[in-house]
Order: C-alpha cells, then structure tokens, then sequence
C-alpha cells in the first residue's frame, strides 16, 4: 500500500530493536554502561573486518576525535573536500587546523585525487577521505598520495555503511575511519558514531577522550582534558538489532536503486559512477539533473506529488566560515544540479515505481 506522504528517508526498525530497548530499562542499564556497548563494537569489527571499534555519541564527535587521536592541531592542514556535509570540516576546526578545500571528480562526486598534489604544502598533516553518498573514494590513489607525502588518512564513512572498496570495507583502509549512525543513515542508532582503526593505541586514546580523561589510575583522576562523548547503552542495543539485519537493508537499498536506474535510463540524468572494484552502498539515491532550474522544477514537481526530496549538500565554501576566493568548478556544478530521491529499507516497491513515473512525466514533458 502506498503512503500518501513519502519521505525521503526513515528508519528501519522492528521489533528486535524494541526488545533490546525494553531490556535495557528493565535492567537499568540506560547511560554508557551495559552489555550492548561491547556487543555493538565487536559485532561491527565482526562485520567490517576492523581491528578495534568504539562506539560514540554521534559521527561529528567521531570525526572531532580522530583528529585528537592522530594529534592533528593548530598549524596542521587537512585536505578534504569542498562538497562534503559540513561535519566533516567542522571538525577539522573544532581541533584548531585549517581545512583545505579540493573539488570533485564529476563522475563519482568524490574528492578528485589528480588535484590534491597540488595542494599539499609542509603543513598539511592528513587528508580525509568522504565517501559522498555511499559512494567509495579511489583509495588507492589517496593511500599511494599519502604514503608519498607522508600524510595520514582519515575515512569520513558516516554515509557509507556497507560500502567496500576492493572487497575491504570502507572506514577499514586508511590509518582512522568514522561512522555515524543518525535516524537517516544505512544503519542507525536514533544517534550515535563509531571509529575504526586497525592500531590499538589509537582506539584507547580514543576511549580515554571521549570519557572526560578519566584514568585507572584513581577514582575521578582525570590524566587528560577528556569529552563526554559516549554512547548511550541504548543506542548500542539498538545498534546491536540493526547490524544483524544489515543484509537485508543493504540489499533492499541496491534493489531500489537499480530499479531508479533501469527506469529512468536514456533520459538526460546522470548517477553517481562507482569506482572500479566497489560497491556503493547507496545510502541517498541521487541524480544529476541538466542544470539548477531543471532541478528546483523537479523538486517542486515531485512536491506536489507527495514525494520528499533533498538537494545536494551545498558547497561548504557557500557557509560565512569558509568562504575563499577558489573555484572549486564540478564541485559547484554538482551541488546545483543535484537531488537526492527516497531510497529506504520501508520504500514499497509501488513507490519505488511511483517515483520512478513522476520523474519521468516531468521529464516527458520539460
């Protein structure tokens, strides 16, 4: 049965999910304690092949924590892109370095590799990878780049769950990988992150920030100026059913997608181009339409059709805090050509077909 509002996108939850829920306020277990905290971490090792996990209170601070882990700072640079969700340069600044802006590759969306060289001066520190939209950067081009320069490399993988580049799971490649797991991500929480890293030390650096510092030392001694950063038992629990179903969720976002693709083939659209050897995720189904007024109409059109839509991020450089005087060309072009369709678990495949319709009758007749 179709809804008579679609969303864009909602969250997958049954009844696995509750019943982890009720068990944690059954047992009182409802703050950053309780079995499904260590539950969540080493069944999401399990699933992405990670060495070490854990678990945090959203992807931002996941993010903010990396950086503090691999001790970039004041002076430092990290490269990163300029289309991008603005957590991922927030939290460059949050740690006092200078975010450094590269455009887009137009075919993947992603960060383009052949103009980051360029970019590098003997204070940057790092580059972040973000797998736009689900969608997996070339990794061995940034690897290769950051093994040359001797630079370190953070994975933004907040949207991109399930995503693999060369059969190892995205997050899982470069030296400190994020996740974030918000009501509308792939897996989701309601809130909450994790970070991945295949050296241990990094991960308990990590456990000891984003617990206010405290220390085995003593009681209440804190050895570092720490963050209340954590996971709510909650979360995880909720964290803990949702990982078991992510198989399902994965393949039900694919068969959406596909089903988009098949249907709106030979008209003047374009997908996101995965990178060879990778799977995309798909966590937003997006296209690109011919220019911005092509887009606002659709948008408007679809609107009226009871059909949620979202455009593109918008280009970070567009916000009064990082503005500069560069032109970052495809990355521009992308954020005002692009939108982004329903595309989750719940999706019925009538709507997955109404949408589908919509689109072309806009486009029949444009």
């Amino acid at each position: 049965m179709m809804r008579a509002n679609i969303p864009v996108y909602e969250p997958f939850i049954d009844s696995n999910e509750q019943k982890n829920v009720l068990k944690c306020l059954e047992e009182n277990w409802i703050s950053s304690n309780g079995e499904f905290i260590q539950k969540f971490e080493e069944s999401f090792c399990d699933y992405t092949g990670a060495n070490y996990a854990s678990t945090v209170s959203n992807g931002t601070v996941a993010l903010h924590l990396a950086l503090l882990a691999l001790g970039i700072g004041p002076g430092d640079e990290v490269i990163v892109p300029a289309l991008t969700y603005i957590a991922s340069v927030n939290s460059i600044s949050y740690v006092g370095a200078k975010p450094i802006f590269v455009d887009s590759d137009i075919d993947t969306w992603n960060m383009d590799f052949n103009k980051i060289t360029d970019l590098i001066t003997p204070k940057t520190k790092a580059i972040m990878a973000v797998h736009l939209y689900g969608n997996p950067c070339n990794m061995d081009s940034l690897v290769k780049i950051c093994k040359n320069n001797n630079l370190l490399l953070i994975e933004d993988a907040a949207e991109a769950f399930g995503s693999y580049y060369k059969g190892q799971h995205v997050g899982t490649i470069g030296d400190i990988g994020t996740f974030s797991f918000f009501g509308n991500k792939t897996l989701t929480t309601g809130e909450g992150g994790m970070i991945v890293s295949r050296e241990k030390h990094l991960i308990e650096s990590i456990n000891l920030l984003k617990n206010q510092g405290v220390s085995k030392q003593g009681e209440y001694f804190h050895s570092v100026i720490g963050y209340n950063y954590r996971m709510t038992n909650i979360c995880a629990s909720i964290g803990v059913a949702q990982i078991k179903k992510a198989e399902k969720i994965l393949a039900k976002k694919k068969q959406l997608t596909n089903n988009y693709q098949e249907r709106l083939t030979g008209y003047d659209i374009k997908f996101q181009i995965d990178e060879n050897d990778s799977i995309n995720s798909y966590w937003l189904v997006s296209i690109l339409m011919k220019n911005e007024q092509k887009k606002d109409a659709l948008r408007s059109f679809l609107k009226e059709k009871n059909i949620e839509t979202r455009p593109l991020f918008p280009l970070i450089t567009s916000n009064p805090m990082y503005i500069n005087k560069h032109n970052y060309n495809v990355a521009s072009t992308l954020s005002k050509r692009g939108v982004s369709l329903p595309s989750y678990p719940g999706l019925t495949d009538e709507e997955n077909n109404y949408i589908a319709d919509c689109i072309i009758e806009f486009l029949d007749n444009s």
